[in-house]
């Protein structure tokens, strides 16, 4: 009798046992497939086309950047403002992170407000809040090709 109740005693114990286990492993939190998205976001490079220049930019790892890419290739007529950035109004909106980045460094691409593209060319300081969305690799030749006027730019993934 004594070994018929260790024996019932070792197999309610080992159901428990995998019952639990099973529970545990079907609650698992798996992330949804717009967050693996974002998190290779940041791997995906663009080029962005100023008439005879082209430059690789980096993607960041944010929602703004995903949806971003949603919207390529893109051809925009940017505007000069202030003698350091040109930007052009989206035809949507995108999501946002704003944030003061303090300094604005040259090749910064970034989302002011939700639908307004902007290109700096220069490193300056700011007051303003932005979102980032990438940044120009190699920005020494970006004020060369933007020039002092409005510009037309193409937008592509790499």
């Amino acid at each position: 009798m004594n070994s018929l109740l260790k024996t019932l005693t070792f197999l309610w114990t080992s159901l428990f046992c995998f019952q639990l286990l099973a529970c545990t492993q079907e609650n698992k939190i798996q992330p949804d497939k717009s967050q693996i998205e974002t998190e290779n976001i940041g791997s995906m490079k663009l080029k962005i086309h100023i008439g005879t220049f082209t430059f690789s930019a980096t993607l960041q790892n944010n929602a703004t950047a995903s949806a971003f890419i949603e919207l390529l290739p893109l051809t925009l007529t940017m505007t000069e403002l202030n003698n350091n950035e040109k930007y052009a109004d989206l035809a949507g909106t995108l999501p946002t992170e704003a944030f003061n980045p303090g300094t604005i460094q040259n090749g910064d691409l970034m989302l002011f407000n939700s639908n307004t593209l902007v290109l700096f060319y220069k490193t300056f300081s700011t007051t303003y809040n932005y979102t980032k969305i990438g940044k120009i690799e190699n920005p020494e030749e970006l004020q060369k090709a933007l020039g002092i006027n409005n510009v037309v730019i193409t937008i592509e993934l790499e």
